[in-house]
This record gives C-alpha cells, structure tokens and sequence, in this order.
C-alpha cells in the first residue's frame, strides 16, 4: 500500500515537470532564432538572401507603376481620381483614329521597373556583403549588371554579380542572383497591347469578348467627357492591376 503522502509526493513532481516542459517549450518558441543561430546551422544562403532583399522593393515599384500605364512619371496622362493615367494610344483630333503611343510596352515598363530599383540592387548587395562578413566568412563580391525581365505570371530579375565566401578550408561560389515577383502583368499587357490595337484601327473594342475567353480577367472601360476612355485590367485571382488611357475616334459635338 502507498501511502497518501507518497501519492501526494508523485502528483507534486507530476505538476512541476509539467511546468517545466511548458515552460521550455515557450522560451524555445520565443528564442529559436537566436538559438539556432548560436549553434551555427540553417544560415540564411546568400540567394534566399537577395530574394528576401529584394521582392518588396520590387513590387512597391510595380504597384506605383501599373495604375500609372506603366510609368512612375506619366508626362502624357488623363488625370482621373487624382492618378496620371498614361496614354498609350491618343490623337487630338476628332473622327481620327489614335495613335499607340508606347509600342514597345513590355520593354518600356521592364526599364521603368530597372531604373526605380537600381538603388535597392546596390544596397541590397552592400548588405549582403557585411551580413557574410559579419559571420567570420571572407567575402569577395563582384558587382555586375542586372536585367528585369516581364514573364508569364512573373517578374524576374536576374543580377550578373559573382560572390565567393571562404570559411575555413570550404568555400562556395554564387555566379548570378536571381529574384522572382509572382505577378500577372505579362498577361495584363498582352491584353492591353490587344487593345491597344483595337482603338488604333478601329477606334473601340467590345470588353465582354475579353472577359468571355478569359475567365479570370475583369475589363472595365470607363468613357469620359472629352472622348478619353479609362481601361482598368484585373485579374480577379491575384486582384493584380494595370490600368491605361486612349482617345480614339472621338466625334465632335452635335455631330
């Protein structure tokens, strides 16, 4: 027979293991980060690094652009609720068809994308350099060119720099970086060249059609006072925009 003390005794010790792996468990949770760096496994790789770096830069750049038609500074716009809207295809004349202003889109946007975020590439690899230098790594970091490409569902951009970390007797070279937006505006131009191409030669478009060959595509065509019409791409998955001007066609009053 136990007696009750003992049982007692049992419960007591029961309950304090019972704190103490909850308590153990709640200081891992809050400091595994530091510990794991401690111990010295799972660093960051110097690509996931970049990513990391880069991928929010690279889209504060695309939000501002795409309701813009494509251009951080529109110098040819339709202003509509306080946004310059570009126009990428216009004439000022009446009955007249317009013009398509941009008719290298895709490539015209790839380099506003470039410009804007020419700065960030060059302070994410200073950054990149001092985290690997600050872990005892010997770093040798040559900076090259980089490209912004538009492609189906994605925006990649691939910087051409080199970078060597030697600790120790291992080392490990990376001879390109490559950062990946997932985004939709491949798709969203191809729609808006076709358009485009519409208003040019025939002066307007049915957006139902659109809409009824790609599901997930919302068309919006937004006619306003002096013949300008408001185009606003959406695609319904991603909630990914691009938005643009044309004046095509406009007829003149009482005609």
């Amino acid at each position: 027979m136990v007696n009750k003390s003992d049982k007692k005794g049992q419960i007591t010790i029961f309950i304090i293991l019972a704190i103490m792996i909850v308590a153990l468990g709640i200081v891992i949770y809050m400091f595994y980060p530091q510990i794991k760096s401690s111990l010295g496994f799972a660093e960051q790789n110097p690509s996931a690094f970049m990513q990391s770096c880069l991928q929010d830069k690279i889209k504060e750049t695309v939000d501002k652009i795409t309701p813009q038609g494509g251009s951080l500074n529109p110098e040819f716009y339709y202003l509509y609720q306080d946004v310059k809207i570009r126009y990428l295809c216009y004439t000022n004349e009446y009955i007249s068809l317009c013009t398509v202003q941009e008719p290298m889109l895709k490539e015209s946007i790839e380099s506003e994308i470039k410009a804007n975020i020419q700065s960030d590439v060059t302070e994410c690899l200073n950054e990149l350099e001092s985290s690997f230098t600050g872990r005892g790594y010997q770093v040798s970091l040559h900076r090259g060119t980089f490209a912004v490409e538009l492609l189906p569902k994605r925006i990649a951009v691939t910087l051409n720099s080199s970078l060597s970390l030697k600790k120790g007797d291992e080392t490990e070279t990376y001879q390109e970086f490559k950062v990946v937006l997932n985004n939709n505006l491949y798709e969203l131009i191809s729609i808006a060249n076709s358009i485009l191409s519409f208003e040019a030669t025939a002066g307007d478009v049915e957006t139902t059609a659109y809409m009824n060959y790609y599901r997930d595509l919302k068309v919006e065509k937004l006619k306003q006072g002096d013949g300008t019409k408001i185009y606003i791409l959406t695609d319904r998955n991603t909630e990914d925009v691009f938005q643009f001007a044309s004046r095509s066609q406009v007829w003149s009053p009482g005609y």
